[in-house]
C-alpha cells in the first residue's frame, strides 16, 4: 500500500500519538480492520467505500486518545482535536513572531549579545507558557460551561482533513535544501577563486576575508560538504532516520558554529573590499549579531525537525 492513500496517512496519524512499543500492532490491527470492512462493501465503489469507513470512524486524534488510554477529562473529546490543532498553530507561528520582534527590538537598541540571548530563551520560555496557559484555560472553560449543541454542530471531520505523511510528500523540500547547501558551498569557493569584486585601482577582490582560508573557512566547507552528501542520502533514503539526522546535527554544528563565530568576531567581509566600497562602508554592528543568532537558530531548528520527521 503506497505512503499516501487516505489507509495509510489515517493510520499514520493514529499511530504517531501512542506509545512506540503499541504503533506496530495497532497499525496492523487498524489496516487489517479498515480493509475487511471496506472489503465487506460493495466491490464496485471501493474508493468511495474507503472514505466512508474513515469517516465512520472518526478523527485519529480522538481514536488515538483511546488506544493509549489517555482519558480526555479537561478537555472533552469534541473539542480536543480543535484544541491540538490550534496550540500547534500558536506555538509555531505566535511564539516565533513575538521571540523575533523582541530580538529585534534589543538588537535596535544596542543591547549586548549575551542580553539578546537571554531576553530570546526568557521570551520563548515565558510567551510560550502563557500561550498554552491561556488557550488551555479557554478551552477548558468552554468544555465546563459551553453549549454542547454548538460542539456538536462543528465541522465534522473528513478523510481531507489527513495531512501528507512527513517523509514522502517532503521531497521536493528535500531537494530544496540540498540545492541551497550545494549553491552556498559552491559560492564560498567560487568568491575566493573567481574574486569577483573590482576594485578602483583595478585589483580583483573576494568577498570575504582571506584570512578566513587559513582556519575557520575549513570547517564551515565540510560542514556543507556533509550536508549536500546527507541531502543526497536522504533523497536516496526516502526520509530521515535517526542516523541520518544525528549525522545531520554533527555536520551542522560543524558549519554554524565557525559560521557564527565568524560573524561574531566580525571576520566575515574582507576589510579591502568594504574599504573600497563606497569609500569605507562599515557593516553595523547589529547585521553581526542579527547573523549569529540567526545562523544558529536557523541551523537548531533544521536539526530538531530532522530529528522530529525519524521519529514520524
Amino acid at each position: 500500500m503506497t505512503p499516501n492513500t487516505l489507509t495509510e496517512r489515517y493510520v499514520h496519524e493514529v499511530v504517531r500519538r501512542i506509545p512506540a512499543d503499541q504503533r506496530d500492532d495497532v497499525a496492523d490491527e487498524l489496516r487489517a480492520t479498515i480493509a475487511d470492512t471496506i472489503e465487506a462493501r460493495d466491490p464496485a465503489v471501493q474508493g468511495a467505500a474507503e472514505r466512508d469507513v474513515l469517516t465512520e470512524m472518526g478523527d485519529p486524534i480522538r481514536l488515538a486518545a483511546r488506544y493509549a488510554d489517555r482519558p480526555l477529562a479537561l478537555i472533552g473529546p469534541d473539542l480536543y482535536p480543535a484544541y491540538i490543532r490550534l496550540l500547534a498553530v500558536v506555538l509555531s507561528v505566535v511564539l516565533p513572531v513575538v521571540t523575533v520582534i523582541t530580538v529585534v527590538a534589543d538588537v535596535l537598541d544596542g543591547v549586548g549579545l549575551g542580553a539578546i540571548i537571554g531576553a530570546g530563551i526568557g521570551t520563548v520560555l515565558t510567551v510560550g507558557a502563557q500561550l498554552i496557559a491561556w488557550l488551555t484555560l479557554v478551552f477548558a472553560l468552554v468544555e465546563r460551561f459551553g453549549k454542547r449543541g454548538a460542539t456538536r454542530g462543528a465541522r465534522a471531520w473528513t478523510p481531507d482533513d489527513l495531512p501528507e505523511v512527513a517523509g514522502t510528500g517532503s521531497r521536493t523540500a528535500a531537494i530544496g535544501g540540498l540545492a541551497v547547501d550545494a549553491l552556498l558551498l559552491g559560492l564560498i569557493i567560487w568568491q575566493y577563486t573567481a574574486q569577483p569584486y573590482v576594485a578602483d585601482g583595478g585589483e580583483r577582490l573576494p568577498l570575504l576575508d582571506p584570512a578566513l582560508w587559513s582556519g575557520l573557512i575549513w570547517p564551515v566547507l565540510a560542514g556543507l560538504a556533509g550536508l549536500v552528501v546527507l541531502g543526497l542520502l536522504r533523497i536516496a533514503a526516502g526520509r530521515w532516520t535517526t542516523p541520518l539526522a544525528a549525522a545531520y546535527a554533527a555536520a551542522s554544528a560543524l558549519f554554524a558554529l565557525p559560521m557564527a563565530w565568524i560573524f561574531y568576531s566580525r571576520q566575515f567581509f574582507n576589510p579591502a573590499f568594504l574599504a573600497d566600497l563606497r569609500h569605507g562602508l562599515a557593516a553595523p554592528d547589529a547585521f553581526y549579531t542579527v547573523a549569529t543568532l540567526g545562523v544558529l537558530a536557523v541551523t537548531a531548528h533544521d536539526v530538531y525537525k530532522r530529528f522530529r520527521e525519524s521519529r514520524a
